[in-house]
């Protein structure tokens, strides 16, 4: 079976960067492959996509190296045994509040006897090479999102759970769970509560000896948790990447222009 790559690279203690995919089509899932990213995260939760989305992108990205995650729309056995057989590496399943959906979590993707994962790799026979089945159970990593008030209650309890690879933090979901909606969602925190929040997690992660992993929204504040202490970072995604890229090109033109080409139809709907 070809290595999981980023299981390798936390164990030689180098952090990895990971990308993220919302958008269901295989060539925007191509080109973030090129990029250089440890590994890419599918977004089943909330992405633009669904399995057969996934499946595509999964073929997509095998010419990169580029290692497949896959967050699963729910701690749903059937979609997450569906997208290990399609090839994804990893998954990072969300809303895990306590040790036993922890350890549900981590029966889903583990065959017998350390799981109760059912037997079928269909495309994952191939795109990962021979001897699947006897090493899928060291290779694959599961990551558990640590996201709510209860799952941060929990968090030593979540992080002890055997099998489990490692914790993912959700900051939008965990400022609302935390703080009871007091403060508003959004990625990389600057509050310190919820600075010490997202440290305190870390250390739980590491206290365990299992990996951490933080969505961020820029590489600045990535690089910042990787000084934490953090072994995966989500530095960019594809919605926010084709957003970002086409509002500076329209606006650096715009100001080239000095004005004089009319406002596009975005602009007129949304008022900028």
């Amino acid at each position: 079976m070809i290595p999981n790559a980023v299981k390798q690279a936390w164990a030689e203690g180098r952090p990895t960067l990971n990308g993220w995919l919302g958008i269901g089509n295989p060539f925007t899932a191509e080109i973030m492959a090129t990029a250089g990213f440890d590994s890419l995260t599918i977004d089943l939760q909330h992405g633009f996509l669904d399995y057969s989305h996934a499946c595509t992108m999964l073929q997509a990205m095998r010419a990169s190296g580029v290692t497949p995650i896959a967050r699963a729309p729910w701690r749903e056995p059937g979609i997450i045994m569906k997208l290990l057989d399609a090839g994804a590496y990893g998954i990072i399943c969300p809303m895990v509040n306590t040790a036993e959906e922890a350890a549900d979590l981590v029966a889903m993707v583990r065959y017998p006897p350390r799981g109760n994962r059912s037997f079928g790799p269909t495309r994952v026979s191939f795109s990962a090479g021979a001897n699947y089945p006897a090493e899928a159970n060291d290779q694959v990593m599961v990551l558990a999102m640590i996201e709510t008030g209860e799952a941060f209650a929990n968090v030593d309890a979540i992080c002890a759970t055997p099998g489990l690879d490692g914790i993912y933090i959700g900051p939008s979901d965990l400022t609302l769970g935390v703080t009871n909606g007091r403060l508003p969602s959004g990625v990389d925190r600057t509050e310190p509560e919820m600075i010490d929040t997202i440290k305190a997690i870390l250390a739980a992660a590491k206290r365990a000896g299992i990996a951490a992993g933080l969505h961020c929204g820029t590489p600045a504040y990535a690089a910042q948790a990787v000084g934490w202490g953090f072994d995966m970072v989500t530095i960019a995604a594809d919605t926010a990447l084709l957003a970002a890229g086409s509002r500076g090109a329209v606006g650096q033109a715009r100001a080239l222009l000095g004005g004089g080409a009319g406002a596009g139809a975005g602009e007129k709907a949304s008022g900028y």
